[in-house]
């Protein structure tokens, strides 16, 4: 009998071996992650295939695969009415020639045309951003529409929800949407109730649960950061609606810090529609009646900066915001500035960094000097000394955790917005990242770039290469896991 029930055993764990084997084989990943997960899942029977099930594909499920579906659709009809209006109309003879390959690489993966006559102002400060948010949400007259990965009560954040339950006593149709995960002690306090009493409506991404196991990944999370007022008004950046003096304190890592955008021109309406995007897919509200209630339609030009608006996420653009990434980092020329919280990057961003560094550009890697995710923080290191191979310069940044995420090349081209360069961020979360051709916005993001060089400290090769020999194994053991997750 035991030896009857162990051949049983034994053949199923054969059959799961091949099913996934298969499944590996047909969905086509990196050839090293391919055969980490055929190793797992043979040498762990059965609990390798269940985590292979649950973290191994970006699974979205059929509902929401048909719904982004139907959404990447719209933004390419929206993008073409930009065109026909005249408000991608750029001349390009007035930017660096790399900029004209970027914007149409972002048309091919993204569908979205760089937009120009928009006007910006770069905030730094968690003060004058959220007093910011709220006083625009105060002279809100139709709607507001807001989405971010994390909200946090207290301090300057609470402005925000007290602005937006005058807006919902004024008539203004208020929409919430907050991440499942990134929100949950925030779901879980009194400010949602407060806010849907008073007529706003609050709405959870992603909910995670059992039965959303079957249907997909219970990981994916939504990342953005968008606000939108009347359709007139964008904010975007990194900066979650928290007051970072009352976020994550017990972490011991200092108040994050981060920057957020003011956006107002043809480049609202572009970003307004990431929102409702995102709105619709949780709700089921059509895209029409959500435009029709943001009060959502195009612009004159109000400034003269040149945007791309690129939205990411599984399903959504595929491996769009990665190629537009390598794109900017092999556009530079003579420097490159990076600065990013979490530093796991996939092979090909980590060869086209050391590939920049290589042929002469002057790579700054900018990184906070302690971090809240552990795995992150140990698998970073780990790039370190084949960065330094090729010249790239690494500084830790000791203002607390920089959560800026932000690159400029050779001060005319830069990226400004959610995206981490980690794999998390590059293929399973929901991204929004700004790319913009303007010599005043990159030549603004570039002075704050510097005023982090500033409070930061150039790491040092030689001595980093004389870590032991046990910190090195800790490292290199995470490394192996993270692109698995």
């Amino acid at each position: 009998m035991f030896f009857q029930s162990l051949t049983v055993t034994a053949v199923l764990h054969i059959c799961l071996i091949v099913l996934v084997g298969v499944r590996v084989i047909m969905n086509r990943p990196a050839t090293g992650v391919a055969l980490a997960w055929v190793m797992l899942v043979s040498a762990v029977p059965f609990v390798g295939a269940m985590i292979y099930m649950m973290i191994g594909e970006r699974r979205i499920g059929s509902k929401r695969a048909r719904g982004l579906g139907h959404l990447r659709a719209r933004y390419r009809q929206m993008s073409e009415a930009i065109i026909g209006e005249g408000y991608a109309d750029v001349d390009w003879s007035q930017h660096t020639s790399r900029a004209r390959g970027l914007d149409s690489l972002g048309r091919t993966v993204a569908g979205t045309a760089t937009v120009g006559g928009s006007e910006f102002a770069l905030l730094t400060t968690p003060a004058e951003i959220l007093k910011g948010i709220a006083a625009d949400i105060d002279t809100a007259e139709i709607s507001v529409l807001m989405e971010f990965y994390i909200w946090n009560a207290g301090g300057d954040a609470d402005l925000v929800v007290e602005a937006l339950i005058r807006a919902a006593g004024r008539g203004v149709a208020c929409r919430v949407l907050v991440d499942h995960i990134g929100s949950r002690p925030w779901l879980r306090g009194d400010q949602p109730a407060r806010l849907k009493a008073a007529g706003v409506e609050v709405t959870v991404a992603l909910p995670v649960g059992l039965w959303r196991l079957v249907l997909g990944r219970n990981d994916l999370r939504l990342h953005r950061k968008i606000v939108v007022i009347d359709g007139e008004i964008g904010w975007t950046g990194s900066m979650n609606l928290v007051d970072p003096r009352f976020f994550k304190r017990e972490k011991g890592v200092g108040e994050w810090v981060d920057a957020m955008v003011r956006l107002r021109g043809p480049v609202v309406p572009v970003l307004a529609a990431t929102v409702i995007g995102d709105w619709a897919l949780e709700t089921g509200e059509t895209v029409d009646q959500l435009v029709e209630s943001a009060n959502l339609h195009l612009h004159g030009p109000m400034g003269d900066t040149h945007m791309q608006v690129i939205g990411s996420g599984p399903g959504e653009t595929g491996d769009g915001i990665l190629l537009m990434l390598l794109a900017l980092i092999n556009a530079a020329r003579e420097e490159l500035i990076l600065t990013t919280p979490y530093f796991v990057p996939d092979e090909a961003l980590l060869r086209a960094l050391r590939g920049a560094a290589g042929r002469g550009v002057a790579v700054t890697l900018i990184l906070p000097e302690k971090i809240d995710s552990y795995l992150s923080r140990h698998a970073s290191r780990t790039y370190y000394d084949e960065l330094f191979e090729t010249g790239v310069e690494i500084r830790f940044y000791r203002g607390g955790l920089l959560h800026t995420k932000s690159i400029t090349a050779d001060g005319a081209i830069s990226m400004f917005g959610t995206v981490n360069l980690d794999m998390r961020s590059l293929w399973l979360n929901y991204e929004v990242s700004l790319f913009v051709y303007c010599a005043q916005f990159t030549g603004r993001l570039r002075a704050l770039q510097e005023d982090y060089m500033k409070a930061s400290v150039r790491l040092d090769p030689a001595e980093w290469r004389k870590r032991p020999i046990h910190h090195r194994f800790i490292d290199n053991t995470f490394r192996l896991v993270s692109p698995l997750l």
